[in-house]
């Protein structure tokens, strides 16, 4: 996988827009499930390329250390060879004093070589030092939309949950209102109440049929008072 693909494909997860794709699911639940497996292996995988890309960054900086280091050793050698070839040349000995100035040509050439590959190395490193940071920018905002992802789910499996207990609530209050148990109770009073007025009418009617056979001893009282005043009157 390319430097390239890794970035685009880092960006392009990052700023993926999860709200628009949870409008677009039937079942948002599944979805999110979905996504958070999706996402999962894609920042593991966009993790092993980064890490390559840093690991070839590594790389290219030793290169270049290396390169720097030997153009300072070579550099110190081409010091040391000219000034020993200075030594040799005040001492008369021009052949010997030739064969170390030659030498630090070929130390100088060693140097400027290093230095060179160096400085060709410098542009390269600079760009994968940005691509590295573009990345890793890139699999935080992967990350955080992991967390955002798990988040909506536990959001709405929660909703779920409290919906479908209000369904199931209402649909028990439902069942009540159309069977009302306290309707049996209400016909029931009623007819406990027909019966207590039957016998409050059989008590009343009880109470008048005595009344009357009370009335009609006193009336025969009477009688037998008006009687016997009439035959005490004629004696």
């Amino acid at each position: 996988m390319s430097k390239q693909t890794v970035l685009g494909r880092v960006t392009q997860l990052a700023k993926a827009n999860i709200n628009a794709l949870l409008d677009q699911a039937e079942d948002p639940q599944k979805m999110l499930d979905q996504l958070i497996r999706d996402y999962s292996n894609n920042i593991a995988e966009a993790e092993e390329a980064v890490a390559a890309t840093i690991g070839n960054l590594r790389l290219m900086e030793q290169d270049h250390q290396e390169d720097v280091e030997a153009g300072k050793e070579w550099g110190g050698k081409a010091l040391a060879a000219s000034r020993k070839a200075d030594e040799l040349r005040s001492g008369g000995q021009t052949a010997e004093a030739d064969r170390f100035d030659n030498l630090a040509k070929v130390a100088l050439g060693r140097q400027l070589q290093s230095e060179k590959e160096a400085r060709t190395a410098e542009p390269t490193i600079a760009a994968q030092t940005e691509v590295v940071s573009k990345l890793r920018a890139g699999l935080d905002q992967m990350k955080a939309k992991l967390g955002e992802l798990r988040a909506k789910r536990d959001e709405l499996v929660a909703r779920a949950k409290s919906a479908q207990a209000q369904n199931r609530m209402m649909d028990a209050v439902k069942s009540v209102d159309v069977l009302d148990p306290t309707s049996e109770l209400n016909r029931f009073e009623d007819k406990v109440r027909r019966e207590e007025a039957r016998a409050m009418g059989k008590q009343e009617l009880a109470a008048s049929s005595l009344d009357a056979q009370f009335e009609q001893l006193d009336a025969l009282g009477d009688s037998a008072e008006i009687e016997a005043r009439l035959a005490a009157l004629k004696g």
